[in-house]
């Protein structure tokens, strides 16, 4: 009796050494990083006179965000703002990128676009556009959009980012085409 017991503590123990790794194995993946929130659909909000906010010999369009911020959009050069941007990487003071392409935070030694002067202020709920770029507030948060990739940027005092970093159109998964579905 005493061996039969010996052998069924060991069968036993075994069963349970060789299920422990099975057990481990069940835990759910760590969570992702939260993505941050869709920016806001700057197209759908009202558009203003692009004509009404002319500077530089008509070479500028330039406006002014809730919080300060001088933002333009340049005859073929590209698009940005400039001050203390909220919630920045790095405190980053510049935001700006060429049409067409991505843009990205830097830190200069002044405002680039102060030279504007004082920009006339975007109301709350309207859009700028030039180009392929369309630039708005919601009255907190200003986005900038360049419909040509999908990418730009959001100013908020919940955080500052850059959308869509990489271009879709040429950062594709290996057997992907953006053009066939």
């Amino acid at each position: 009796m005493a061996v039969l017991s010996r052998v069924l503590i060991g069968v036993l123990g075994a069963a349970a050494v060789i299920g422990a790794p099975g057990l481990a194995a069940a835990q759910p993946p760590p969570e992702p990083a939260p993505q941050p929130p869709p920016p806001p659909n700057v197209n759908a909000l009202a558009p203003v006179k692009l004509s009404e906010y002319a500077v530089m010999d008509n070479n500028w369009y330039a406006f002014s965000t809730p919080d300060g911020l001088i933002c333009v959009l340049q005859k073929g050069n590209g698009y940005g703002c400039s001050g203390a941007i909220p919630g920045a990487p790095d405190g980053a003071n510049l935001v700006s990128g060429p049409y067409g392409g991505v843009p990205g935070f830097a830190n200069t030694a002044r405002p680039v676009f102060a030279v504007a002067g004082a920009a006339k202020p975007l109301p709350a709920g309207s859009r700028i556009s030039y180009q392929t770029v369309s630039c708005g507030n919601d009255g907190t948060t200003t986005t900038c959009v360049d419909s040509r990739n999908q990418s730009g940027f959001v100013l908020s005092p919940a955080g500052s980012f850059i959308l869509n970093e990489a271009n879709p159109l040429l950062d594709r998964p290996e057997g992907t085409n953006p053009f066939f579905n």
